[in-house]
């Protein structure tokens, strides 16, 4: 079922143009250190409740933020890379995590459903029922006629209604662009042991433009412009998660690692100093978030 080139397209950083693709980088940056430090608050005891990683899937919610820089986003439980890269505040998402009513739920919703309606983020949290953001996004398409962002795994998209929501969504022509991230695992369990068809070709078949895709940033960037320019579109991107369906934890090596590849692809392209302080930057904001976390946990405010 994976049966894709993983190779990061030659030339990607000039292709994009150098500001997009150092942007892109930023993003991936902020969140690769956003949950590193979750990681750390997560075995330090003061982060207790369950949370779903974005490491190693980083590349795709940064790359979509760049191209399509504000849709109305409908994602699915594994979304702190969303919430982040479209333009999130670090600080509420902390909060959120750490059960405080300045969490971008009030501190009620956890990893799970992050959502956001200000900062210039319009952003509707996942409400548990696996794949049921992406009949609301079909709706508020519907309704709006917005450019809608709807962000789901390669399990949910086994669920019926997702499947109905595609076709209901290429009847109408709405503006919805749909986007699998297929890691190739629902929890545990492979696309292939689960399916014998492609969400692709499904969506094809309702006469959705689709798109099977690896997580290089500068495709997902360019694919994104140009598939949102048609009326709905589908791509299924192959990613690779870092962590555990849930939890801290790891499965053993990643298959890939795109924060790696991105960094030696803007080295190639002579961008590597720049690379490296948008890194640093990042870095040091990042711990200096989960600082301040530990402080006012400590403190008890």
């Amino acid at each position: 079922m994976r049966s894709h080139n993983f190779a990061l397209i030659e030339n990607g950083p000039a292709l994009v143009g150098e500001d997009a693709a150092l942007e892109i980088f930023r993003r991936v940056c902020r969140t690769r250190y956003f949950e590193k430090g979750l990681v750390r608050a997560v075995k330090d005891g003061f982060v207790t409740a369950p949370v779903y990683l974005s490491t190693g899937q980083e590349t795709v919610a940064a790359a979509l933020s760049v191209a399509l820089p504000r849709p109305v986003i409908f994602a699915q439980h594994r979304c702190h890379g969303v919430y982040l890269s479209f333009g999130g505040d670090p600080v509420r998402l902390r909060d959120e995590l750490m059960g405080l009513p300045t969490g971008t739920s009030g501190g009620r919703a956890g990893s799970n459903c992050v959502q956001c309606h200000d900062d210039g983020v319009t952003m509707h949290g996942h409400h548990g029922l696996i794949g049921e953001n992406v009949p609301l996004a079909v709706g508020y398409a519907l309704a709006s006629r917005e450019t809608t962002l709807a962000i789901f795994g390669d399990g949910a998209a086994e669920e019926d209604y997702v499947l109905s929501s595609l076709g209901f969504a290429a009847t109408h022509r709405l503006p919805v662009l749909f986007v699998c991230e297929d890691n190739n695992l629902s929890i545990l369990t492979t696309v292939e042991t689960r399916r014998s068809w492609r969400v692709s070709r499904v969506a094809s078949a309702f006469g959705i433009d689709s798109e099977d895709l690896s997580d290089d940033p500068w495709t997902i960037y360019l694919k994104a412009k140009e598939l949102t320019k048609r009326g709905p579109a589908l791509m299924n991107i192959y990613t690779c998660r870092a962590n555990w369906h849930v939890g801290v934890g790891t499965d053993g090596p990643v298959e890939w690692d795109r924060f790696l590849d991105v960094k030696a692809a803007l080295e190639h392209a002579g961008l590597k100093d720049k690379a490296e302080g948008i890194e640093e930057a990042e870095r040091h904001s990042m711990e200096k978030v989960w600082d301040q976390g530990q402080l006012r946990r400590l403190s008890g405010r």
